[in-house]
Formats: C-alpha cells, sequence, structure tokens
C-alpha cells in the first residue's frame, strides 16, 4: 500500500485583519477522497499537531464542491483531522510522497517552518514526489536543494496568482505573494487562467495554481508513485 503524508497548516490569523485563516477545505477533501478510494494510506500533520485550523472562507455556501459535502459528512475523516501528527515528529522514512494543501495559512508558518523545511528537502533529497496547491507552494521559500541552490530554481511550477489573490482582496493582507516569491526565487513560473485548472510538473515537484487544481495534482502524485 501507497503512503502519502499530508501537511497543514496550524496558523489561524489572517495578518492583522482580526479575521481568521487556515486550511481550505476542497484543496484538503479533493485530493485525499482522490487517494484514499485508489488505497493510499494518508497521514496527516501540521506544525503544533491537533486540529488544523479551517479557512472560513472555504465553508461558505459558493466554495462547496462534491469533495467539501462528502467531508462535511465524513466524521471519521474529521476525527482524524482533529489528531494530526507534530510535524517534528515525521520523517520521510516510510512514505512515497508529501502533500500541502493550501489556505492563506502556509504563508505564515509552513513557508518559514524549519521541521517543513527540512522535510521536503529529506523528501527530494530520497527521491520522492513533492506536491504542493495554491498557496502551498509558499513552502518552497527556503527550500534548497543538495548543491544549495533554491528547489524551484529552473523547475516548472505553478502556485495562487498574483491577480487571484487581487481578486479575493488580500494583495496587502499577506506576508508574501506566491507567484512573485516562486519567480524571486527563480522558477519557471507558468498560470493558467483565474481559477482554472492549472498543474505544473518538473521531475519530482508537483504543483496546482488553485483549489480547482488539487484534485489534477492528486492524479499526477498517484501516476508517479503507482
Amino acid at each position: 500500500m501507497k503512503k502519502v503524508l499530508f501537511v497543514l497548516t496550524s496558523h489561524d490569523k489572517l495578518g492583522d485583519t482580526g479575521k481568521k485563516t487556515g486550511f481550505w477545505i476542497e484543496e484538503f477533501a479533493a485530493p485525499y477522497y482522490f487517494l484514499h478510494d485508489k488505497d493510499v494510506d494518508i497521514t496527516l500533520a501540521s506544525p503544533k499537531g491537533g486540529q488544523p485550523p479551517i479557512d472560513p472562507s472555504s465553508e461558505t455556501e459558493d466554495a462547496q464542491t462534491e469533495a467539501t459535502k462528502r467531508f462535511n459528512k465524513d466524521e471519521a475523516l474529521q476525527q482524524k483531522l482533529s489528531s494530526t501528527l507534530k510535524l517534528d515528529s515525521v520523517d520521510q522514512e516510510g512514505f512515497d510522497a508529501i502533500f500541502y494543501p493550501g489556505g492563506h495559512g502556509p504563508l505564515w508558518d509552513l513557508a518559514e517552518d524549519k521541521d517543513s523545511i527540512a522535510l521536503i528537502e529529506s523528501f527530494y533529497n530520497h527521491n520522492k514526489p513533492v506536491s504542493a496547491v495554491c498557496h502551498a507552494p509558499a513552502v518552497f521559500k527556503h527550500v534548497k536543494d543538495k548543491d544549495g541552490n533554491y528547489l524551484v530554481k529552473g523547475k516548472k511550477v505553478t502556485g495562487f496568482t498574483n491577480s487571484e489573490e487581487e481578486a479575493v482582496q488580500l494583495t496587502d493582507v499577506v506576508p508574501f505573494l506566491v507567484e512573485d516569491m516562486l519567480k524571486e526565487r527563480g522558477a519557471l513560473y507558468a498560470k493558467g487562467d483565474d481559477w482554472s485548472v492549472f498543474t505544473q510538473e518538473d521531475g519530482l515537484l508537483i504543483t496546482g495554481q488553485n483549489p480547482a487544481s488539487s484534485e489534477k495534482v492528486a492524479e499526477i502524485l498517484l501516476a508517479k508513485i503507482s
């Protein structure tokens, strides 16, 4: 049985707006169910362990999909989610790949988290796929390869676009823009139309642009580890 580690944010404050953030349900649920239904064993972790915060914007009516509706009724998964492992207690051993769902939370914690950075480098150096969707490519901000270069340098990647961030009116709230950061790190950044399905695959690196792209990332990931 294939095993994938999902890493979720523990950060729940949307800058200094007084509003809450966290992970985006669709970006967790769609890949989770896609892989789970193909008999992939999924372990959940987060920097603080326990229940990761859910972005309230991902619970609104217009953010609902088949996957989120299934999640809302799935008591077993909600129970599992409430007891994520602490990130510093897991390593790449025993896993086939790692996946990061987005939401704005990762911009604050996972992007800067030493355990997360080390984990990604370890998965990558052990020839295991690393995948992230929407805001989660933020986790590559400080990740480097064996030669000390930024991991995304010269690689085809995508992530939440500046124009999508503008559309949700959080350009001035977030600590950095995913698109800008990836370009600054030397990535070969590409994007599709706003809110459309768009993914990039470059060797072990798999990225998706937005919530709509999350299941497609899981598809590519499954093909990669099968």
